[in-house]
């Protein structure tokens, strides 16, 4: 049950705008919970950057004194890639196409990881 639900939630926010390419809910531990990946996008070493981007983000917001960490954006040529916190043990990552229009898509994320922290 909570596993359709989850699924829901991912496959919601992958078809509110093409502008995401990808979303996946990860454990602060890297494990990935559930995922919408394309092929050839490797759901282990997402969960693995993913842990260990939010890690660093978390100590650099604290050793900076800006507060608890609400996301995490890293722009790429091709993309963007943004994380934030579903609850304290799992994380929301989407991957985003390069012309994404970043203000829906933070609204989108935000719900969307409402929802996830709800459930799990």
């Amino acid at each position: 049950m909570r596993a359709e639900v989850l699924s829901s939630i991912l496959r919601d926010l992958n078809g509110t705008s093409t502008e995401i390419e990808a979303c996946a809910v990860i454990s602060t531990d890297g494990l990935v919970i559930d995922s919408l990946l394309p092929a050839g996008m490797d759901e282990d070493r997402v969960g693995a950057m993913s842990a260990a981007i939010l890690s660093l983000g978390e100590r650099t917001a604290r050793e900076l004194a800006r507060g608890d960490l609400e996301q995490v954006l890293v722009k790429g040529a091709d993309g963007y890639i943004l994380m934030t916190h579903a609850n304290s043990e799992s994380v929301l990552t989407v991957v985003a196409k390069p012309n994404a229009r970043l203000g829906l898509i933070f609204l989108d994320v935000k719900r969307a990881a409402e929802a996830i922290g709800k459930v799990l």
